[in-house]
């Protein structure tokens, strides 16, 4: 059984003391540095160019990286407060041994939300995936058979969300720890504490990705390890059962992306807009006014009051969910994201198949994200080819050309071939859709 006064710590990399709650400052606590260390990052502030679902949109209507992220975290540290008031009353002990309070709770889950696309590649997920397939299936499968199995699949299943954890916690020449993040928000960040091998070995909702690459396994462990996170014993790999927070995180992000998808959809005129009130109703029933409904004359205004809505109808519900379940989430025996249990799942299936149809599969998402594949394809053959013939000594005026594109923390001389490619990975990974644009455009001679 986990225990949230470990879940709870403040710990951060290389600390040789005991961060004591009692001991922190109350107009500045450590959780709330989190959050500030995250949100002035260079890694958070090139999300503002960086693909939601619609890729290299001019139109102020659209969520990106960054409008979505933010949006994530307010809707988290709700979460948070609601699930840790309850859990206050519940655990007295928290409080009055510890001196934790409810804005804790929602500290914690707001920066972890806030962070939690802070490792997404451009382009959206196609972004993820041709990265992934520049190996499996491209020019990059020639390096298959020089890699181990888990250290191959990091590159041919490349994943936001461990990548995430590496932006957050790589140690750089006076970074020691990278960020620096308190432990209880990165335990809450990771939201698939496995490595990439075994694939979805269960139907756990936390089996269904794979939280770090194996040059980060070590710092994992250590957070893991640190926070009373339960290993799963019955695994050969490196595996754990969630921190708690975690299931707060992936509420928030489901409940945003589905409602603000949608919401983004209508406003484009993908989505008819009597498809609001006819999807939503269901879930705003209790809250909705009619007459301030009426009264609102502008599609824009409508679909955002119905938004804000559902939004908080859905927080509610799924607060409730965490609950009911707190002892199973400990214990390591609830395998669901919080938002298959609500009330609402139905009506949320509904609405992502909506945005599935008219949004995700539209004919201009579709044409943008092959943009992305090509981009990301053909950088990536460039930087790999350059930085392993630099490194084996068969450069060419080219390969130099290329590398002097390659700003300085990005250069490794590393013997492992692994590091190599990742250190690429990571680096177009935290390219913004227009940077990376703008170098593609470089490489192949398309500038006037």
């Amino acid at each position: 059984m986990m225990k949230w006064e470990k879940l709870l710590s403040l710990k951060k990399h290389g600390d040789t003391f005991v961060r004591n709650r009692l001991d922190e400052s109350q107009t500045r606590i450590g959780f709330e540095v989190d959050y500030d260390r995250i949100i002035f990052s260079p890694p958070f502030r090139s999300l503002q160019d960086k693909t939601q679902v619609i890729p290299l949109s001019k139109t102020n209507f659209v969520h990106t990286r960054l409008t979505h992220s933010l949006e994530v975290s307010v809707v988290g540290r709700s979460l948070g407060r609601i699930v840790g008031a309850s859990l206050l009353n519940k655990y007295h002990y928290l409080a009055e041994e510890y001196g934790y309070t409810v804005n804790d709770f929602g500290a914690i889950v707001a920066a972890a939300s806030l962070a939690h696309d802070i490792g997404n590649p451009p382009f959206g997920h196609s972004g993820e995936r041709a990265i992934g397939d520049f190996f499996k299936r491209g020019k990059g499968a020639v390096y298959k058979d020089q890699l181990s199995d888990k250290e191959w699949s990091d590159l041919t299943d490349f994943e936001g969300n461990a990548n995430g954890f590496a932006v957050l916690t790589k140690s750089r020449p006076g970074m020691p720890g990278g960020q620096r993040i308190s432990y209880a928000t990165l335990g809450a960040f990771m939201k698939y504490p496995k490595e990439s091998l075994p694939k979805k070995p269960t139907r756990d909702i936390s089996d269904k990705k794979y939280g770090f690459f194996q040059g980060d396994k070590d710092a994992f462990i250590d957070v893991a390890s640190e926070l009373g996170l339960i290993m799963k014993t019955d695994r050969v790999e490196a595996a754990f059962y969630r921190h708690p927070l975690a299931f707060l995180v992936e509420a928030a992000d489901d409940i945003c992306y589905t409602i603000t998808d949608f919401e983004d959809g209508i406003n484009l005129g993908w989505i008819p807009e009597e498809h609001a009130l006819e999807f939503l109703i269901k879930i705003v029933q209790k809250s909705i006014n009619p007459q301030t409904y009426a009264q609102l004359t502008s599609k824009e205004d409508r679909v955002s009051y119905l938004r804000a809505l559902a939004i908080g109808s859905l927080i509610q519900d799924v607060s409730r969910v965490f609950l009911e379940n707190e002892e199973k989430i400990l214990a390591g025996e609830f395998a669901f994201a919080l938002t298959e249990k609500c009330s609402y799942v139905a009506q949320m299936k509904d609405i992502l198949a909506v945005s599935i149809n008219k949004v995700y599969q539209g004919r201009e998402v579709i044409e943008k994200e092959i943009v992305g594949y090509r981009v990301i394809n053909s950088l990536l053959e460039a930087f790999t080819t350059a930085v392993n013939n630099v490194y084996n000594g068969e450069e060419n005026q080219y390969d130099l050309l290329i590398m002097s594109l390659l700003p300085d923390k990005y250069l490794t001389e590393s013997d492992s071939l692994y590091v190599r490619l990742m250190t690429v990975c990571h680096f177009i990974s935290m390219l913004t859709d227009g940077k990376a644009l703008e170098l593609y455009n470089m490489i192949k001679g398309n500038n006037k």
